[in-house]
């Protein structure tokens, strides 16, 4: 058995908790899997694992080890890429999360770009407006919109947005335009349930900052949703700048209170504490940054 290999299986096995998920995360079958981390534990003389039907548990001996192999592991990553990164470009995998409107409407282009320039690297992104475990899900990286305050990760601010409310011509036709944020209060307001304070809007102006309870008969869990129902006439919606963009430049969404900012949230790449980051993942946060910026989204 190659030491490396069974490191891998171990790592993966105990991130995501059955032999099964590891062998889908690491793309071998499940008893190369289960045989990997068994020549393992052969091989140092201490059980790493406490198996059941289920589920495998860290033994004390494994909770030693999976502090530092996954720095181990990334450390030869990088030791090898340094080697080749010159002529090829980064290589392996990235596992990748973000939320699904953001996900959807820029990070799968920003990765499309970033991996053009590197043909052997191999991108897993996987969309979900839930935070994901890092360590369980094996996640290198995840892409967060708002603030975490989650102690076991490290984040880096890649910019901010600021939500703009927008609508539809003819629902502003029939209810007429908002002059002030305490105005929406008698409007037809689309809920974006993602958001901290869903029907808590707040505003920066001239006399400083402004919160309006707001209320409508729509309410979801996703901002290119609630762009559509707005661009439906539905009503008035408080959204990201990326979402409303294109509803926005088309036509079909029309800004409102102008004079007003709206509450700012950052928009961060997010990774686990203590881990030496890989060479690929630290490329693919610097290149995100300086993308974000050129593609003027926030």
């Amino acid at each position: 058995m190659d030491l490396v290999d069974g490191l891998k299986a171990f790592v993966a096995t105990a991130q995501t908790g059955s032999f099964t998920a590891a062998a889908e995360q690491l793309g071998i079958s499940n008893r190369l899997t289960s045989k990997y981390v068994g020549e393992l534990e052969a091989r140092l003389g201490v059980r790493l694992f406490q198996r059941t039907t289920r589920k495998v548990g860290l033994t004390a001996a494994g909770e030693d080890l999976i502090a530092r192999a996954p720095a181990l592991i990334d450390d030869l990553d990088d030791m090898l890429a340094e080697v080749t990164e010159g002529t090829r470009g980064y290589a392996g995998v990235i596992r990748i999360s973000a939320p699904v409107t953001f996900g959807e409407i820029y990070v799968n282009g920003m990765l499309g770009r970033f991996a053009a320039r590197h043909p052997d690297l191999v991108i897993d992104l996987r969309l979900s407006d839930s935070f994901s475990d890092l360590a369980s899900e094996g996640i290198d990286l995840a892409f967060r919109i708002g603030r975490t305050e989650m102690l076991s990760v490290k984040s880096r601010k890649l910019g901010a947005f600021r939500g703009i409310v927008a609508a539809n011509a003819h629902y502003l036709a029939e209810q007429g335009r908002p002059d002030m944020p305490r105005d929406l209060a008698d409007h037809a307001c689309i809920v974006d349930t993602n958001r901290r304070h869903p029907t808590r809007w707040t505003f920066g102006g001239a006399d400083g900052e402004e919160t309006v309870k707001v209320s409508g008969r729509f309410m979801v869990n996703s901002a290119r949703a609630a762009c559509e129902l707005a661009a439906q006439g539905q009503g008035i919606v408080f959204a990201p700048r990326f979402a409303l963009c294109d509803a926005v430049a088309d036509g079909r969404l029309v800004p409102l209170l102008e004079a007003y900012t709206g509450e700012e949230s950052p928009v961060s790449a997010v990774y686990l504490e203590g881990r030496t980051l890989p060479r690929k993942v630290r490329a693919l946060i610097d290149f995100a940054q300086e993308d974000i910026r050129q593609a003027n989204i926030l």
